[in-house]
């Protein structure tokens, strides 16, 4: 059973910056891809960022520029980098993950979950 641990998430205020880091077992970072998603109360799930087993990145327009999503220095972990923050980006951050290539931010396209950690933003 694969297993995803978000952890970094907390309260920040507008424009500081926070990174969220996803770890799971070694055998499956190596065959599955790893994105981020949020959610706030009444809303569906947004997809966020998404690595791709070569390195390319996937982002949604609303943190193009703001939010990185790379490899981290921690083994089998994934990080998600983020700047600029506003408080329109207070959500509770999934990690989720897939069998390679991630074509898309669909939620639906992603099978294993984390249990999220929630990032607050204030003004």
């Amino acid at each position: 059973q694969v297993t995803l641990v978000e952890s970094g998430g907390g309260s920040v205020q507008s424009g500081e910056s926070l990174t969220l880091s996803c770890k799971t077992a070694a055998y499956s970072y190596n065959q599955y891809c790893m994105a981020w998603f949020r959610q706030t109360p009444g809303k569906d799930r947004e997809g966020v960022a998404a690595l791709n087993s070569d390195g390319t990145p996937l982002y949604a327009d609303s943190v193009k520029g703001r939010f990185t999503i790379s490899q981290g220095s921690a083994e089998n972990t994934v990080n998600l980098q983020m700047t600029s923050l506003k408080p329109d980006d207070t959500a509770i951050y999934y990690c989720a993950a897939d069998h390679c290539p991630v074509r898309s931010l669909e939620a639906w396209t992603f099978g294993i979950w984390g249990q999220g950690t929630q990032v607050t933003v204030s003004s």
